[in-house]
């Protein structure tokens, strides 16, 4: 028995020791991939000394929100929303309607209130409504998107300025980093977007 003791010791030494391993590995991995899904700061591209490349770098971060759920759940190819962090076909049926907002009998507002109401999972700003159909952005690569917000015919007829200033202070653009229960909000916040754009635009506006 006395013999035994020492090896006994020993072997939960090591069990103690793989465990502790095991935890930092973990930890380690879970950092890495939560650095990987951050918005970076503007000055993070001030390296790239070629403007246009710097712009569009800049505009592929902006891709990390673009084509993020929380957006292209808005921003369909069809006249259906879609819910959920897996970009379900929203349910109940409802469309888009006149405006984004529903048809006559299925409107938005006949369940989006003006907040979220969490108890029930559902989420909630005013107003709440679909981009319009020539936003569709659901199925598109990033460069496809980058070409369509800054055609003022297929962006809801807005100029470059204003389409940064969509991005920076509008709203329903905001309720992404509070989506409420049950939802993932897309890294950074909508400052930190809206500077990323303005960044963007004041370097030439390059798609990737």
């Amino acid at each position: 028995m006395k013999n035994r003791l020492p090896v006994v010791s020993l072997l939960l030494s090591a069990v103690i020791v793989a465990a502790t391993l095991l935890l930092l590995q973990g930890a380690g991995t879970e950092q890495s991939e939560s650095s990987g899904k951050e918005l970076r700061a503007v000055s993070a591209f001030a390296s790239i000394e070629d403007e246009s490349q710097r712009s569009a770098a800049i505009f592929r971060e902006t891709g990390k929100v673009l084509q993020h759920p929380r957006c292209i759940n808005c921003h369909p190819a069809g006249e259906r929303p879609l819910q959920g962090d897996d970009g379900r076909p929203h349910m109940p049926r409802v469309e888009r309607g006149l405006g984004g907002t529903g048809v006559a009998g299925m409107r938005c507002i006949g369940c989006h209130a003006s907040e979220n109401f969490d108890p029930a999972g559902v989420p909630g700003h005013t107003p709440w409504r679909l981009a319009p159909a020539s936003m569709g952005w659901e199925g598109k690569s990033l460069s496809e998107i980058c070409q369509q917000l800054k055609d003022s015919e297929r962006n809801g007829g807005k100029s470059l300025k204003e389409v940064v200033e969509h991005m920076a202070e509008d709203g329903l653009v905001g309720w992404a980093w509070h989506p409420g229960q049950g939802r993932t909000p897309p890294p950074g916040s909508q400052e930190r977007l809206g500077e990323l754009f303005q960044a963007w635009a004041d370097s030439g506006a390059v798609c990737p």
